[in-house]
């Protein structure tokens, strides 16, 4: 037997993630899983069943086109014209995805050559270091700190090097719920331009905002041929299940990440790329509500974490909230989210595993607010004996 290990060194040290590991010991203990970020209803009855009849029709049973189905990229196009005012050729500039997961991988995997630098808001979602590491390029997080978790622009410049190639944005910001304003944006788009830099941005969240304005930086002035824009259909419709993502952006980046995406998936979730081309056209009232339902949710998690005795900080954006576990005399967040089932009945997930620099997040966890009201009130009601 070789003694060379069998894991690409690349990926040493990523291992299982955090949220199967806390998942399991929900299913184990009981608990009430706020750790993974998924909703515990479906999305809108009239998506779902233009899933079924997509099904039953025969649209999207065999392999759909690699760029996606024609209508989905279609009705990506005008959500970016509706909601932002962005022109964008549904031929040449929009590309279905399995999920955002697999566009940020493409995205690396087409984009980075190995020694690259990449520059990335920490903590950040797992997969980001993961596909920065796949592509063989060094991340270097740029590091929000409580209470604002507001990005430090002049720490931003100074981490650029002559080997940075590309800034990895995310906003609204999972797990901390920062939302970029309009300022930061033309801070870091300006240095996006002076120094040549190719931007990708994770914009999965764009229509859970609570405070503030999402817009996208690819709007603004010399950017929109230096931007890959991520979204996809799971977090605003409430089926993260079909795995339905998109890319776009300016026809040669648009084609550089396809070159990567057609030998990862080659093509997915034909059925549903008809349904959620729907879902993408419901009426402002549903955006509207569902946002107004998160912000509901978000306010009555935060309060009861309040009076369980934690800091909470709580988002602009996203449907996860930060807490900070040091007024319950806690430090670690791990020790702390493996034991919380068992003390409380409730499952959490310890910011430090979306940090480098891990000592920076010990002592934060993250909970998820997407989920049906009776289910939160339970788990407020449950945490109250911390405090006890």
């Amino acid at each position: 037997m070789s003694t060379r290990p069998l894991l690409n060194r690349r990926l040493d040290g990523l291992g299982t993630t955090i949220f199967a590991e806390m998942s399991a010991l929900a299913t184990v203990t009981g608990a009430i899983n706020l750790g993974q970020g998924f909703p515990d209803t479906d999305g809108p009855e009239e998506i779902r069943e233009a899933a079924v009849r997509a099904l039953r029709q025969g649209k999207g049973n065999q392999y759909p086109p690699g760029p996606g189905v024609p209508e989905l990229r279609t009705a990506i196009s005008e959500h970016q014209r509706r909601f932002y005012g962005l022109s964008v050729d549904p031929d040449t500039e929009v590309l279905v995805t399995a999920g955002a997961t697999e566009a940020i991988a493409a995205a690396m995997l087409a984009l980075l050559e190995p020694g690259d630098e990449v520059i990335a808001f920490e903590p950040f979602y797992d997969s980001y270091a993961a596909c920065i590491a796949m592509a063989g390029a060094q991340r270097v997080p740029l590091t929000l700190r409580a209470p604002g978790f507001r990005p430090d622009l002049d720490e931003l410049r100074a981490k650029i090097t002559p080997r940075t190639r590309l800034l990895l944005l995310n906003t609204p910001h999972n797990p901390t719920g920062m939302v970029l304003t309009s300022d930061e944006q033309s801070a870091i788009a300006a240095l996006a331009v002076e120094h040549d830099l190719l931007v990708v941005t994770d914009e999965v969240y764009e229509h859970l905002v609570f405070e503030g304005t999402h817009r996208p930086i690819a709007s603004l002035p010399g950017m929109r041929e230096r931007t890959v824009t991520i979204s996809s259909a799971g977090k605003t419709f409430s089926f993260t299940g079909w795995k339905v993502g998109w890319v776009t952006g300016a026809p040669d980046l648009v084609a550089a990440v396809r070159s990567a995406k057609q030998f990862l998936t080659y093509v997915a979730s034909g059925p549903f790329q008809y349904a959620v081309a729907e879902a993408l056209r419901l009426p402002d009232s549903y955006f509207a509500d569902f946002r107004a339902d998160m912000l509901a949710k978000r306010d009555l998690l935060a309060g009861g974490l309040e009076r369980a005795g934690f800091k909470v900080f709580r988002p602009a954006g996203t449907y996860f909230i930060t807490t900070d576990i040091r007024p319950l005399g806690e430090s670690d967040g791990f020790a702390f989210c493996r034991a919380l089932p068992e003390r409380c009945g409730v499952v959490a997930i310890p910011n430090a595993v979306f940090y480098d620099h891990r000592e920076q997040g010990a002592p934060f966890v993250r909970f998820a607010f997407c989920k049906r009201t009776g289910v939160l009130e339970e788990a407020a009601s449950r945490l109250k004996t911390l405090a006890a």
